[in-house]
């Protein structure tokens, strides 16, 4: 009689993922200079937009470099995530001259428009709304980036076309 709490599906999908995750190491030749790109890569495939622990261990492992080392990148750069995230991460600038141009009104239109609230994500997993730090875009702010994305002069109407748009895309696409 098993008494293994992990079905059998579940774990050909943990070495799937390994194998995944071994592929994206090895294609940077376990270089340690490319922790970084390693890490991006990782989590863009995860399917949750986050690097899990047991991955962060398994590149330390390849990389012959100390677990504290990629922990540290984890939680220096602020587009890296070590919980699961949307498919899509909504960050509303909050310096000063966006928080002067009204950066909360728009952190509470995307509130309404996803039904969630600032660092929380939507039931179905597309959208995770957070704040973030500058990105360059005084001039049109407030502001709201979704991966490379800056949208700017933000209003009700743009919020909710926004979220449309992304609504409406299909995951080969954006």
């Amino acid at each position: 009689m098993c008494c293994s709490k992990v079905t059998k599906d579940q774990a050909l999908e943990i070495i799937r993922r390994y194998e995944q995750v071994l592929a994206i190491i090895n294609h940077y030749g376990k270089a340690k200079e490319q922790l970084l790109s390693i890490l991006l890569d990782i989590q863009a495939t995860s399917g949750e937009n986050y690097v899990a622990e047991e991955w962060a261990e398994v590149v330390a492992c390849q990389l012959d470099v100390p677990i504290s080392k990629v922990h540290d990148v984890l939680t220096f750069y602020a587009m890296f995530s070590t919980v699961p995230r949307g498919k899509y991460v909504i960050e509303i600038c909050k310096s000063t001259p966006c928080h002067v141009t009204k950066a909360d009104a728009v952190v509470a239109l995307f509130e309404a428009e996803l039904g969630i609230k600032l660092g929380e994500t939507t039931p179905d997993n597309q959208f995770t709304l957070l704040h973030t730090s500058c990105v360059g875009a005084c001039d049109i702010g407030p502001v709201a980036k979704i991966g490379d994305e800056v949208y700017g002069n933000l209003t009700a109407a743009k919020v909710a076309e926004i979220v449309t748009s992304y609504r409406g895309v299909s995951s080969c696409q954006k």
